[in-house]
C-alpha cells in the first residue's frame, strides 16, 4: 500500500520534471521564433525576445538593449536583405536550464537570394554559418534573452568553443 508521503514525493518529482520540459520548450520556441520574426522585419517583436538591457553580440555588431536590437532590424542594410529575399535559419537548440537561468547553443545560417539582384529565380547562397550561445533568464513575463553571442564558423577556435560551452559534459 502506498502512503500519502510517497504519493506527495512522486507528485513533486513529476511536477519538477514537467516544469523542466515546459521551460525547455518555452526557450526553444523563443529561440526558433527569432528567424521568422527577423525575416519579417518585426523589429519590436525581435527586440522583445531580449530583456530591456540584453546584449546581442554578433561578429559584425554588438547591440545593447532592446532599442539597438530593434534599430538593427529596421536598418537599411537589414531591410535590404528582406527585400532581396533572406532566411535566418536557426537550428534546434541544446538547452540547459538551471533554476531561473538557462544556456542554449545552436547553429544558425543566414541564407540570401543571390539572384534577386538580377531578377532571376532563387539562387540562394549561405552568407554565413554561425555558432550561437544564448543566455536566458526567467522573469515575470517568462523567459527572455540576457545575451546572445554569435561567431561565424570560419575556422577560429572561438566559434566551436561557444558551442561546447553550452553543453554540460559531466
Amino acid at each position: 500500500m502506498t502512503d500519502n508521503r510517497d504519493i506527495e514525493q512522486r507528485l513533486a518529482r513529476l511536477e519538477e520534471r514537467t516544469r523542466a520540459v515546459e521551460d525547455e520548450l518555452e526557450i526553444t520556441r523563443l529561440i526558433l521564433s527569432y528567424g521568422p520574426l527577423v525575416d519579417s522585419g518585426s523589429a519590436e517583436a525581435v527586440a522583445g525576445l531580449w530583456e530591456r538591457d540584453g546584449v546581442y553580440d554578433v561578429d559584425e555588431l554588438v547591440m545593447t538593449g532592446q532599442d539597438e536590437i530593434a534599430a538593427m532590424v529596421g536598418s537599411d542594410r537589414h531591410q535590404g536583405w528582406i527585400a532581396g529575399g533572406c532566411a535566418h535559419f536557426i537550428g534546434a537548440p541544446h538547452v540547459t536550464v538551471n533554476g531561473d537561468e538557462a544556456v542554449a547553443v545552436c547553429y544558425s545560417l543566414m541564407v540570401l537570394n543571390g539572384a534577386a539582384r538580377e531578377g532571376g529565380p532563387g539562387d540562394f547562397r549561405v552568407r554565413r554559418a554561425t555558432a550561437n550561445h544564448w543566455r536566458l533568464r526567467r522573469g515575470p513575463d517568462g523567459w527572455r534573452v540576457t545575451a546572445r553571442t554569435g561567431r561565424v564558423l570560419d575556422g577560429r577556435t572561438e566559434s566551436p568553443e561557444l558551442l561546447v560551452s553550452g553543453i554540460p559534459t559531466e
